[in-house]
């Protein structure tokens, strides 16, 4: 028997015997495309929205003594609630990648690429300046 089916999959006709080559039926539950659509589209709007509060709490650092900057936090919310969204998505994107469409893969992945390509442009510019 394979490792990773459960208990109650032992003795279905679909589980995977030691000599047969067939796949047990890992077809995602239904619905899952729509909601790795909803959480992808969710986390792209979310990160979006984490632009201005960033673009002005960068303006505001630059040309106020005050030190209140509400904007910041704002930013930073905005686009932490966004990875949040981002990995919600992630997990069931690659848990089904073989079912599911093309279109929902990359849909449901690209947020977490995003995210993986603003921290290496981080920290490339981290290093070299």
């Amino acid at each position: 028997m394979s490792p990773d089916l459960q208990r109650e999959d032992w003795d279905s006709p679909r589980a995977s015997r030691r000599g047969d080559d067939t796949k047990p039926d890992w077809s995602p539950p239904f619905g899952t495309s729509q909601r790795i659509r909803n959480r992808a589209i969710w986390a792209v709007a979310l990160f979006t929205a984490s632009v201005p509060p960033a673009i002005v709490a960068l303006g505001v650092a630059e040309v106020t003594q005050d030190q209140i900057n509400v904007a910041l936090p704002l930013a930073v919310g905005f686009w932490l609630i966004g990875l949040l969204c981002a990995l919600w998505a992630a997990f069931p994107t690659l848990r089904y990648w073989e079912a599911l469409p093309q279109t929902t893969r990359w849909l449901g992945a690209l947020p977490m690429l995003s995210v993986s390509l603003f921290f290496t442009a981080a920290l490339i510019a981290a290093l070299f300046a």
